[in-house]
């Protein structure tokens, strides 16, 4: 039998993590001393140790682990589950990363723009499977992304052509987009993407894709790279109602999200003080 000093310098465990491991059940010692308390181990146990420390040092959750080792037949399908979990979190290290070098090299900054007239295709996007304490950005983001590859896959089944980059606005065109827009359940979002479309294009679109009119306007817009979050959408909102603007405002009942590969671009419609002279 090995004292807990002698397995834990054989396995290179410090005799804490040794307690810890069993209090968790990951390597219980051969004999625990009734009066005494000390922990003792048979040499055959310096091979679960081992294999303890390779799945730990994986990453994995002692409850993972402990998993592993008690359905051993189970083993290579958590592992590739865990290294899956792994990929995802590197690759959203890796965004958050590039995201952090965009800000600091050139910090977003809002900008005046003049937006032509044109022709768009407009549908709701399904609220979020569930309600929520908070708003599920990524949920939103997932629905509004699928949603604009549909549209997209319908109007070029119908003869149209995408001619400019899709957004997201706030659903509340109807009364009643308006009242479930402020529920948890929505829906919240309506997609619209620029479109080239002769009359047969748009007699062929279903029912639940509606073709409108853009009025041509001017426009405060202010980019922010990476995925949406309540912060970077209070970012944007901030720098916008910030900026000056000469005898104007910034309508933010207008606003809308244009859906960039490497982040959002967030825009407002400026109006003049002068209601009559209001730029749509």
């Amino acid at each position: 039998m090995l004292s807990i000093s002698e397995f834990s310098e054989m396995c290179h465990l410090s005799p804490q993590t040794l307690r810890f491991y069993h209090s968790e059940g990951l390597l219980v010692p051969a004999d625990v001393n009734e009066q005494t308390g000390y922990r003792s181990y048979t040499f055959e146990q310096v091979e679960q140790a081992m294999l303890v420390m390779v799945l730990r040092g994986t990453g994995m959750s002692v409850k993972l682990v402990r998993r592993a080792l008690d359905e051993p037949d189970a083993a290579p399908a958590l592992l590739q589950q865990h290294s899956a979990e792994v990929q995802r979190q590197r690759q959203a290290q890796d965004e958050a990363i590039s995201d952090a070098h965009e800000f600091f090299n050139s910090w977003p900054e809002a900008r005046l723009r003049r937006v032509p007239e044109m022709t768009v295709v407009s549908k709701l996007v399904p609220g979020p499977s569930t309600g929520g304490d908070q708003y599920d950005w990524d949920e939103a983001d997932a629905a509004v992304t699928a949603t604009v590859q549909n549209v997209v896959k319908t109007v070029e089944s119908c003869g149209a052509v995408v001619s400019g980059t899709p957004w997201r606005a706030w659903a509340g065109e109807t009364p009643e987009q308006k009242r479930q827009g402020i529920t948890a359940e929505g829906p919240h979002w309506l997609v619209k993407i620029p479109v080239t479309a002769d009359k047969k294009a748009v007699a062929a679109l279903p029912g639940d894709v509606e073709v409108q009119l853009f009025e041509a306007r001017n426009e405060l817009s202010i980019f922010i790279p990476g995925k949406s979050s309540m912060a970077k959408y209070g970012t944007a909102l901030s720098r916008l109602l910030m900026h000056p603007l000469d005898a104007a405002y910034i309508d933010i009942s207008r606003m809308r999200h244009l859906l960039h590969d490497d982040g959002v671009e967030t825009t407002a419609a400026i109006c003049k003080l002068d209601e009559t002279d209001m730029v749509g």
